[in-house]
């Protein structure tokens, strides 16, 4: 389903036959609202009376020749193809807070629904009331307030491309006004944020943000970024390895960070900081891997779990006891072996499926009901970070 933008639309035959058609071009083309977006909006004006806003050329060819089809006038509807005139023509920004929050709708109140790093690049697809509707490098769609992200035209972008990068290694840190730990900060930073380096002085480096301000970051809390990406081994070891680092961070929905993170944050976190990016959602991240078989007639086989899965393989599970194997997936956890599991569920922890374990849990509010390789599987869904177009184009230090 899309969202709709506006419940109380006209009660009449030729709305009834527009809103169809639009579900019918949802069908068809936008798998996961997520990622696409299509709207059907009441228009202000007495013409056209109803607009539609999507990010998938393939869906506005689609839903016009269903008008056409059904003998819509095209001066009905009106087809906004995002990103529009809305962000004034910079269609790119880089995200200049530690930890930008990402919401299901334009407002401070609304449901967190993700989070991107400092110098992490998006895609503006629309701007209103304050805040940019955006696309993460994941393909993930939300809204993010103005104030964290840096809007840059064509040359500024390439500027800010082809500046030297470092990357933040250390869990957490600050940047400072000076090469100094006693003068005024600029801001914290987290593991995986991304600046540009203007220089060093002793044992601090001087960087620039996106948005033009600049501080200095203590040397030993970052590394060049190329060599951290020249280092990135995608091994089962290295992936459990962040995993451990982030034990007894809280539970946080919509959380990708090391203030907080949900079940599939935690996950996406542990890859990405070995070069994998990975879906966003556990249900999303269900999808993409090799799938490992874990069950019988449709139930959990903890002998043959025991059997098949290895270390770095991802669990998926579904909300409640006793559920099918086709039931929604809301959670998602690591295998780390001998039937033990780390996942973030209150916090980063660690659990076993084997009953009668002194750390057995999970399993008496959820059940098992899948499992995904992704280390070692070709898959589109699973992108490596250089292989990336937005990793890829930024400079070398």
């Amino acid at each position: 389903m899309a969202s709709w933008a506006e419940s109380r639309l006209p009660d009449s035959a030729e709305y009834k036959r527009i809103f169809d058609l639009a579900e019918q071009t949802i069908r068809h083309v936008i798998p996961d609202k997520r990622t696409a977006v299509f709207e059907l909006t009441r228009a202000s004006g007495a013409s056209p009376l109803y607009r539609v806003i999507t990010t998938e050329t393939e869906a506005q060819t689609y839903f016009t020749r269903l008008l056409a089809k059904h003998h819509i006038p095209h001066t009905k509807v009106a087809i906004n193809l995002l990103p529009d005139s809305s962000v004034g023509g910079k269609v790119t920004g880089i995200v200049n807070l530690s930890v930008a929050n990402l919401r299901v709708s334009p407002s401070n109140q609304a449901e967190l629904a993700s989070q991107v790093l400092l110098g992490t690049q998006l895609d503006l697809l629309q701007y209103r009331d304050g805040y940019y509707r955006v696309r993460t490098p994941e393909g993930y769609i939300a809204w993010v307030s103005e104030s964290s992200v840096s809007p840059k035209s064509a040359s500024t972008l390439a500027q800010w491309q082809t500046g030297d990068k470092i990357i933040v290694t250390a869990d957490f840190g600050h940047a400072y006004s000076q090469p100094d730990e006693q003068s005024l900060r600029v801001s914290d930073l987290v593991m995986g944020n991304l600046l540009n380096v203007l220089g060093t002085s002793g044992e601090f480096i001087h960087v620039l943000y996106p948005d033009g301000r600049d501080g200095f970051i203590k040397s030993q809390n970052v590394q060049p970024f190329t060599t951290w990406l020249n280092t990135r081994r995608l091994t089962a070891e290295n992936v459990l390895k962040t995993a451990k680092t982030m034990m007894g961070l809280p539970y946080l929905w919509g959380g990708t960070s090391v203030k907080g993170v949900d079940c599939s944050g935690f996950t996406k976190t542990a890859f990405y900081m070995n070069g994998l990016i990975i879906p966003r959602d556990a249900s999303q991240q269900v999808l993409a891997g090799q799938p490992i078989d874990i069950l019988s007639d449709d139930t959990l086989n903890v002998e043959k779990a025991l059997r098949n899965l290895i270390p770095g393989d991802l669990l998926f599970f579904a909300s409640g006891t006793g559920r099918s194997s086709d039931a929604r997936v809301t959670h998602v956890a690591l295998y780390l072996g001998n039937g033990e599991f780390i996942h973030a569920a209150g916090m980063v922890q660690i659990n076993s499926m084997v009953s009668g374990s002194a750390n057995y849990g999970a399993l008496d509010t959820r059940t098992l009901i899948a499992a995904r390789r992704y280390i070692g599987q070709p898959d589109s869904a699973l992108q490596p970070m250089d292989q990336h177009p937005f990793y890829t184009s930024l400079g070398r230090h």
